[in-house]
């Protein structure tokens, strides 16, 4: 099997994610999971940008910083993926799925 780049599967991650975010409208949420939703995707952009940057690094040092970045901000997005479950935005096979998937591009950025 073919290894995908972290960058190619992070944007399958980010549209998964703004597909079953956009299900929600904001005005009509309360303000904590209207909160937990933007900053998801918010976090999940940034991830996408700090991946990006990891795989455009021209140094050696230059990656293994972008890759503290990028796996700091994953780590994140998988707590906030967490956090709007609580509020039933995923069920706990999405949720399952998704972190998953979080993990395996954080191990894919070395």
């Amino acid at each position: 099997m073919e290894q995908q780049s972290p960058f190619l599967l992070i944007k399958q991650l980010e549209a998964q994610l703004n597909g079953a975010l956009s299900a929600f409208d904001l005005f009509s949420l309360p303000a904590g999971q209207r909160k937990t939703i933007t900053t998801l995707r918010r976090e999940l952009t940034d991830a996408r940008l700090d991946v990006r940057d990891y795989e455009l690094s021209e140094t050696r040092d230059e990656q293994l910083k972008n890759a503290k970045v990028a796996k700091k901000r994953l780590d994140q997005v998988r707590r906030h993926i967490l956090a709007a479950s609580e509020f039933n935005v995923f069920g706990p096979v999405d949720v399952a799925q998704l972190t998953a998937q979080a993990e395996q591009i954080s191990d894919n950025v070395r």
